[in-house]
């Protein structure tokens, strides 16, 4: 991939999940099965973004020293 679009591509990500975790408001204080699914889903959805947003800055900086 271009790298300068490597970086571009993570900090989108990492911008997105940032907007995600800050407008995602749930259900309120229901405590039930599907509320904890819920929340349990938007968690790793989380960091799975932001570990594969630093990724693409990692693999783009890697790029621009070589």
């Amino acid at each position: 991939m271009n790298k300068w679009f490597e970086i571009f591509f993570g900090l989108i990500l990492l911008i997105g999940i940032i907007v995600f975790s800050w407008y995602s408001t749930g259900w309120g204080s229901l405590w039930n099965f599907k509320h904890a699914a819920w929340e349990f889903f938007k968690g790793g959805f989380v960091w799975m973004m932001a570990l594969i947003g630093l990724l693409f800055i990692m693999l783009g900086i890697s790029d621009l020293k070589g």
